[in-house]
């Protein structure tokens, strides 16, 4: 299959040009002015921007919580994010305790086989009181360069300190780097047991029991143990100006450190959490939401380099058989929401229609930032010849209502219900496939591909 785009404007890390892009099979054959090539197929990009394939380094698809599990699988979730112009994802293998780091590896490659775009994984590391830091040697010569390491959740994910140095130093004499979940729980679990016990169980005490400045310290000892270490490290998901502080001025003496944001941290605040009819639960997620004022501040950490990543930490669970489970205790209502559908909608509309950031900014948080990161840079994240034909036309003038009356997730609430933007993916090309046009799916379970990411190279983010 040939495909042969035309009059399109493209927009990649190195510029934007208007131009034509051929590909060839899976990848790009060819990009300059008024291309003549015998393909297949001819689509016309006027008015249209060329864009790479999305990539969105924080997902968790069929994650088993307890007795539950996030409620899109690979089949579901890649669809979903096939729609809103993500042709790339990178999940968690979650290692339980006591389990070896490979054994997480090939439950996880068994449940990707439904993918139906590209995957490649994080490794969750919950343990390591067995062999499982030499696994980690293993798991990089496969293509796993990065794990995930947890300063919260003691009854199933966190580790401590000495644990977390050691992972750091292995993981970077391996050439990877490490993902955090950054939260203080030795100050998160009174304020919890506090809530409790004065009968506060309602949805916003999720919020009001993990603070800011929780966050804000784990940050901050996570660098010192990285500059320790000396290996680079990613911080996920954060939330508010206090942990952004921390990691702004770390920046300015130790480049190593690299951290992410999410929609529902730049749009929605923890009153959300005290909306009535228990609709609070479903913005129940990890860390939780912060104040107004954080908008700004991630904003600016966006806008100045000193986050360079915006993901979705897609983890969602339906509202009215897995959300209600904590209707009388806020504490078993599961963590997470949907939004792998929307993530590039929502920057674009409230970032370059807003003049907050420009298209090439915008490029570079949902898909170049990420390959560069995560290694995969030439090969995605951006449009090059010879690189995989993963290519987004989007419609900077099409209006489109976010709603779960719409949306392909499987799930039954959005966070974003009603939200209006302009822009969105017009067509979605995945390795030289089409497989979302004009809101039409041609993709199938199963077409995705696993991929073996390089090492960690700092060069590549200079």
């Amino acid at each position: 299959m040939s495909i042969l785009i035309k009059n399109g404007t493209i927009v990649t890390d190195e510029g934007i040009i208007d131009a034509d892009i051929f590909a060839e099979g899976e990848l790009i054959s060819a990009i300059g002015k008024d291309l003549s090539c015998d393909a297949d197929r001819i689509v016309d990009a006027t008015k249209r921007l060329v864009m790479p394939g999305g990539i969105d380094v924080h997902t968790h698809l069929e994650l088993p919580v307890g007795d539950i599990v996030s409620s899109d699988d690979f089949e579901t979730g890649t669809r979903a994010a096939a729609f809103g112009g993500t042709t790339s994802i990178i999940d968690f293998p979650t290692q339980l305790r006591g389990q070896s780091l490979m054994e997480a590896y090939d439950v996880w490659r068994a449940k990707a086989q439904k993918a139906t775009i590209d995957y490649g994984f994080h490794m969750i590391i919950a343990d390591v009181s067995g062999n499982q830091l030499d696994e980690i040697d293993e798991l990089v010569a496969e293509g796993i360069t990065s794990f995930k390491v947890f300063t919260a959740y003691p009854d199933r994910l966190m580790i401590d300190d000495e644990a977390l140095q050691k992972i750091m130093v292995r993981v970077g004499r391996q050439g990877g780097i490490v993902a955090v979940h950054a939260e203080n729980e030795a100050s998160i679990a009174p304020l919890v047991k506090k809530a409790l016990a004065e009968g506060r169980k309602s949805p916003l005490n999720h919020a009001l029991t993990r603070p800011a400045s929780s966050e804000a310290e784990a940050v901050a000892r996570v660098i010192a143990l990285a500059r320790i270490a000396d290996a680079p490290i990613y911080i996920v998901h954060v939330t508010c100006a206090e942990a952004l502080a921390e990691i702004a001025r770390a920046r300015r003496e130790w480049p190593k450190i690299f951290g992410e944001t999410c929609p529902h941290y730049l749009f929605l605040t923890k009153d959300d959490l005290d909306r009535p009819s228990f609709e609070g639960a479903k913005y129940v997620l990890t860390p939780p939401l912060r104040e107004t004022r954080d908008h700004d501040a991630l904003w600016n950490g966006l806008c100045a380099g000193d986050l360079q990543v915006v993901s979705t930490d897609h983890c969602p669970f339906m509202f009215e058989t897995q959300k209600k489970r904590g209707i009388d205790d806020f504490t078993k209502i599961p963590n997470g929401g949907p939004g792998i559908e929307n993530r590039l909608q929502l920057l674009y509309h409230f970032g370059v229609n807003k003049k907050r950031i420009s298209v090439r900014e915008w490029v570079d948080l949902v898909a170049t930032n990420p390959a560069k990161i995560f290694g995969l840079y030439p090969r995605k994240g951006t449009l090059k010849v010879g690189g995989d034909a993963d290519i987004v036309m989007w419609n900077p003038d099409q209006m489109y209502t976010i709603s779960a009356k719409s949306h392909h997730m499987r799930v039954d609430y959005s966070m974003f219900e009603g939200f209006e933007v302009r822009g969105n993916a017009e067509t979605v090309i995945s390795r030289g496939e089409i497989i979302v046009e004009k809101n039409q799916w041609f993709g199938r379970t199963g077409r995705g591909r696993f991929l073996k990411r390089a090492r960690f190279d700092a060069s590549v983010m200079m």
